[in-house]
């Protein structure tokens, strides 16, 4: 009985021990199956808020990208684009992130670009000159003296038909006794046989054509001729209307055969000889209207047509000649003046067009910011036409409708500031890796911007600047020193007075130019004009 209880007893010990060893190890068995599944879901929740980088991209905007971190040749990283980002860059590889905030402390305004007639004012600075062709010379033809002058100062008036002065001439006086003679015996000669008289004849024609090749009109000649003995002078006369724009002779000196003694212009109508720059002539038509403005007369506009585009090209100023022809009745016009002409250009077909301030040239490319969404800016490479005032042709890398930059302030003019345009709206919104919540917005300075802390010494909201003590500046390996700096955008002064601390970022526009594009003033505790930034 005894033996049988205790093989019971033991018997119930080693079924305890069984189950237990079976528990301990089915729980041993079922641990790694929950933390798999807890490691293998913690996995899965990660991979939510991660995402896939696919490539990443030239942080210049360069069409280059690499499918591993690298850096450019200046040292900036590559940007990371991530799944689900390229539908957005995949047609602009050189898109270009800014945020809103940095939009307008930058002012840049967008405008759409249109279908317009391009119409243009072609202006060029001219002068007035009398027309050459209302021009006269009096210059006579044989040797003398001049021996009186009704006209003794230049810019008279003369009528046509007015004496201007005596000549004297010992040939004159020999040319018309030769004419006497002849004449004479032409009358002596009317009963001498037919070849004597025709003789006779054609030595006194030949006299009288010599007098008329002197240029003496028909009434002297006959005076000269009527008369009973020779003349001693004759009187040169005024062959036009007009001005004496010119006199040498002076009373008593001798002239020579065809030396200038007056000149008289016509000056009842003009010409304006506007340079027209090189690239414009081409727009310039013969027969066109212009309009011409006087300084001496600016409340009067006098107008006229083109009568000649001249065929050769200054090559110290790239200029055209134009000639201009003006009706002067009044005689206001007068030769030296100085004009200022406008030669209207219209174009009858509607072409596309952006403002001239949309286009970044550099000299050997044309680029224009194209807004492909809020924050978002593609630079194109364009190829331009024709030009307006305010406005130019696009021909390609524009479409009608979409949004360009028009001012960006410091992002204009030359392709250093295209690059700081693109390195300063290209990091603003990006850094080296994308925040847990999946932005790609980066709150760290553009490389090619810098940072410092000062304290304002002077204002000037004229020119838009700011004179700063600031601290050492160690992306520029600059000490601390006082200088002036302009502004990005003249709301940047609101609320700024002299002595204040701030905190500001500012980029280089051009050689020794320092533009400011963020300010934020600090308390008097946390301001330190000693301590630069990266």
């Amino acid at each position: 009985m005894t033996t049988g209880l205790k093989m019971g007893v033991a018997t119930l010990i080693v079924a305890a021990l069984t189950a237990g060893a079976g528990y301990w190890f089915g729980k041993q068995q079922s641990v790694p199956h929950q933390d798999t599944q807890s490691k293998s879901s913690a996995l899965n929740d990660g991979s939510s808020t991660e995402r896939k980088i696919l490539y990443y991209r030239n942080p210049m905007g360069l069409p280059d990208t690499s499918p591993t971190p690298k850096k450019d040749p200046m040292g900036m990283d590559y940007i990371p684009v991530y799944e689900g980002e390229q539908e957005a860059t995949a047609g602009s590889p050189n898109l270009i992130r800014i945020s809103t905030e940095k939009v307008q402390k930058l002012g840049v305004r967008v405008e759409a670009a249109s279908l317009r007639t391009l119409n243009k004012v072609v202006r060029a600075a001219g002068r007035i000159e009398p027309d050459e062709r209302q021009t006269y010379t009096i210059a006579p033809k044989f040797e003398g003296y001049v021996e009186r002058l009704y006209v003794n100062a230049t810019g008279q008036t003369v009528g046509k038909g007015q004496p201007l002065f005596d000549v004297y001439s010992p040939e004159l006086v020999s040319a018309q006794r030769e004419y006497a003679i002849a004449s004479q015996g032409v009358e002596a000669l009317k009963g001498a046989n037919e070849e004597a008289q025709r003789g006779m004849r054609e030595l006194a024609d030949s006299s009288l054509s010599r007098l008329r090749n002197w240029d003496i009109s028909d009434e002297q000649v006959k005076a000269l001729t009527q008369s009973t003995g020779p003349r001693r002078t004759l009187t040169l006369r005024s062959p036009v209307a007009g001005i004496v724009t010119e006199k040498k002779a002076v009373q008593g000196m001798r002239f020579m055969p065809g030396e200038m003694l007056y000149q008289v212009t016509n000056l009842a109508s003009v010409w304006v000889i506007a340079d027209v720059f090189e690239q414009d002539i081409g727009q310039v038509r013969t027969g066109a209207k212009a309009t011409v403005r006087i300084n001496a007369y600016p409340d009067k506009q006098f107008s006229g047509a083109i009568t000649y585009v001249y065929p050769t090209l200054k090559s110290e100023t790239r200029t055209v000649p134009v000639r201009v022809e003006l009706s002067n009745p009044l005689g206001l016009l007068k030769p030296g003046m100085f004009a200022q002409v406008e030669l209207p250009v219209d174009t009858k077909r509607s072409v596309l067009t952006v403002p001239t301030s949309a286009v970044i040239d550099s000299g050997t490319r044309q680029i224009i910011l194209v807004q492909a969404q809020e924050g978002r800016f593609d630079p194109r490479e364009v190829k331009l036409g024709a030009r307006s005032d305010d406005r130019i042709e696009v021909l390609e890398g524009v479409r009608d409708g979409e949004m360009v930059v028009v001012a960006a302030n410091f992002l204009i003019d030359a392709e250093s500031n295209l690059k700081a345009a693109i390195g300063g709206l290209g990091h603003s919104g990006h850094g080296a890796a994308a925040s847990k919540g999946g932005s790609t917005e980066s709150k760290t300075t553009a490389s090619v911007g810098h940072r410092a802390e000062g304290k304002i010494e002077d204002i000037d909201t004229k020119i838009g600047s700011l004179t700063i003590a600031h601290g050492p500046v160690s992306t520029l390996k600059w000490p601390a020193m006082t200088m002036e700096f302009k502004v990005a955008n003249s709301s940047l002064l609101s609320g700024l007075k002299p002595g204040m601390s701030l905190s500001f970022e500012f980029v280089e526009r051009g050689q020794g130019e320092w533009i400011i594009t963020a300010i934020k003033p600090v308390t008097a505790s946390a301001a330190n004009p000693h301590a630069g930034h990266n």
